[in-house]
């Protein structure tokens, strides 16, 4: 387990899956590469299970349990502590509670259904905001490496 860690809301994971070349896929590829640790609980699993298994998506249940099994070994197994937040979805606060005991950031295509004032200090990011602090920081951390050369 390394890298810095993320909770990926559903809709992360679908759109990733979906178009591996958009920004959600980008960054569940950077998660698959190690470069991220996924946090997640049971729910948020049971959810990813769940969405990912639906017909309409035409994912193969062989590949969802793959990922999930992924996710499982590879990822950050959390049990939080329930929040008192007031979501406009009462199924998302699971996500939000998950990043708030890892200290992870959560990256969703929904940021209105994580209202700043009820995220409870946890950072909430949309894929591509995400993807671009990254590759700030990547490059930050490479031209660092890169002075105690000479």
């Amino acid at each position: 387990m390394s890298g810095r860690r993320v909770v990926l809301d559903t809709n992360v994971v679908v759109s990733g899956l979906l178009n591996s070349f958009g920004p959600p896929g980008r960054v569940l590829d950077l998660a698959l590469a190690g470069e991220l640790t996924v946090a997640y609980d049971d729910r948020v699993l049971s959810e990813w299970r769940e969405v990912l298994g639906r017909e309409k998506f035409g994912f193969s249940p062989a590949d969802v349990e793959l990922l999930l099994t992924f996710f499982e070994e590879e990822g950050l197994r959390t049990n939080p502590s329930p929040l008192r937040a007031e979501l406009p979805d009462p199924d998302d606060l699971s996500f939000l509670e998950v990043a708030r005991e890892a200290e992870a950031t959560l990256v969703t295509g929904n940021l209105r259904h994580y209202p700043p004032e009820s995220r409870r200090g946890v950072e909430a990011m949309g894929p591509a905001a995400f993807l671009e602090e990254w590759t700030r920081r990547a490059g930050e951390r490479d031209t660092e490496e890169g002075d105690g050369d000479g």
